[in-house]
């Protein structure tokens, strides 16, 4: 349980958070020779999904979430709405980008760095595995929610549709690499989550420290490998 003064709260994210809107997640897209589909890695900036009833909270009764800008993948879309993010000690993260369609669950998707800044040890984790998750709390202008759990560090992952799967010789649930050519810092980042279903494009979800890590606005090409399993024995 965090113990803060949500008049305190209510009172500043009016002063900042309705001050103006952070942006959303980028993209860089780049596509690899061996396959027809192009390969896109966006960078996901800090960002919060929250239920129908944590949007009334925080926004006011019967508010719904304003499209502002769509995602890359179809029927997601970055909302003009916008939370400051509270951790211990009252570090706070202002203009915090909500991401729709809602869920049923609220969860939050940090980078390692906005982590240090919170003051909040966030754990790597699947988005929706937040069982044992540290919480926080959201401020919005109508209000204050108090989240238990779901403040995650989204772990890398890659969205396949079952065509491209195929093609590509990739299967729901697998690991595999990603190796990005940056002018000076070309990096493989390993143990990215396939996650295949019928209807999602091509795409790379990495965090902005990962992002800034490659260089990957510099990026010459980028590409998914399989990861070859290790033949090693103890002696």
């Amino acid at each position: 349980m965090i113990n803060i003064d949500h008049n305190t709260i209510e009172r500043i994210v009016r002063e900042i958070v309705l001050r103006g809107a952070n942006a959303g997640p980028s993209t860089k897209s780049r596509g690899p020779e061996a396959t027809e589909t192009p390969l896109v890695v966006s960078i996901s900036a800090r960002h919060v999904h929250l239920t129908d009833e944590h949007v009334e909270k925080l926004f006011g009764p019967g508010q719904t979430l304003t499209p502002m800008r769509p995602l890359y993948q179809d029927g997601f879309f970055a909302a003009e709405q916008t939370v400051m993010i509270v951790g211990p000690r009252r570090r706070m993260l202002p203009n915090v980008r909500v991401l729709g369609p809602t869920r049923n669950h609220s969860q939050v998707e940090l980078a390692f760095t906005d982590s240090i800044s919170l003051g909040i040890d966030v754990p790597v984790r699947h988005s929706g595995k937040i069982d044992g998750t540290p919480g926080c709390v959201l401020v919005g202008p109508a209000g204050v929610v108090e989240l238990d759990e779901g403040l995650i560090r989204a772990a890398r992952h890659v969205h396949i549709n079952h065509r491209d799967a195929a093609t590509m010789g990739l299967s729901n649930g697998e690991m595999v690499n990603l190796r990005i050519e940056s002018a000076g810092c070309t990096t493989v980042f390993e143990d990215l989550l396939v996650r295949e279903d019928a209807n999602s494009k091509l795409e790379v979800h990495i965090d902005t420290d990962e992002g800034n890590a490659c260089f990957l606005d510099a990026a010459t090409k980028v590409e998914l490998q399989k990861q070859v399993p290790c033949d090693c024995h103890d002696h």
